[in-house]
């Protein structure tokens, strides 16, 4: 395992903004970071237990859990145990390489293309070596697809298959990628949820509560703004996943960093 530590950070909240009666938390995109993913969950438990003794927390994931780090494997099993667990309320956001996932597991001939987006990374987590064709053909594709359905755990499909396209919780909505400005919360489309950059990150209001997500990033750093919070910090990258606690006192971002 990895050596991890953990950065602490206060913010204040949005003026009046309500997170309901039990401590919410929040963790970005992990994109099969394990060790980062092990060590901000065992931060979220030991905080709620100290804050809120005898409380199960809430805590939501925004998505992108597999692809390009090294143990989507192990993530997806984490996760699995974590959606059982009565410790704990897990709300499991749909990312947008969940769903490229799914659909080559369904048509892997027509979705071959998630492997240059990080599927590789993921088949490798599972003991699969990847292609060595740049753009295999059908078969191979299907013949890939299969080997992964022959070793990929039973409780892993289901997780992919229950996964949330969105979580309120008091003043706060929780997405993958964002929202379309002018279309409520109930109206929202899927791919905009999953893939929506620009038309949502440069809107000045873009709904009619706060805005949790992830999917993108620019640096190590999230971005708190007062109608958005965004915590993808790209951690398959900078070696920084970044999780948050929102309650009465304000806001807590508490990052997991990679040693060296």
């Amino acid at each position: 395992m990895a050596l991890i530590t953990l950065r602490h950070e206060r913010h204040a909240a949005s003026a009046g903004a309500r997170a309901g009666d039990r401590p919410l938390y929040a963790i970005g995109d992990v994109h099969g970071c394990y060790d980062h993913l092990h060590a901000l969950l065992a931060w979220v438990a030991s905080d709620a237990a100290e804050r809120s003794p005898g409380v199960a927390p809430v805590l939501v994931l925004l998505g992108d859990y597999v692809d390009r780090g090294p143990d989507s494997a192990k993530v997806l099993a984490a996760l699995a145990w974590l959606a059982r667990s009565s410790a704990i309320t897990a709300r499991l956001l749909e990312g947008n390489h969940e769903a490229m996932f799914r659909l080559f597991m369904e048509r892997p001939a027509a979705h071959g293309q998630w492997l240059r987006y990080g599927g590789s990374e993921t088949l490798r987590s599972y003991g699969i070596a990847p292609p060595e064709e740049e753009v295999p053909d059908a078969a191979a594709l299907t013949a890939l697809r299969d080997r992964l359905f022959d070793v990929m755990p039973v409780a892993h499909f289901r997780l992919l298959e229950r996964l949330e396209p969105m979580v309120r919780v008091g003043d706060y909505t929780f997405v993958h990628a964002g929202v379309r400005p002018g279309v409520s919360l109930r109206a929202q489309q899927r791919d905009d949820l999953l893939w929506i950059r620009d038309d949502f990150l440069e809107h000045p209001r873009p709904a009619e509560t706060i805005v949790v997500h992830g999917h993108t990033w620019a640096s190590e750093r999230p971005v708190l703004l007062p109608h958005r919070i965004g915590l993808d910090t790209g951690a398959y990258e900078t070696g920084v996943l970044s999780a948050l606690r929102i309650d009465r006192d304000g806001l807590a971002v508490v990052q997991a960093v990679a040693a060296g």
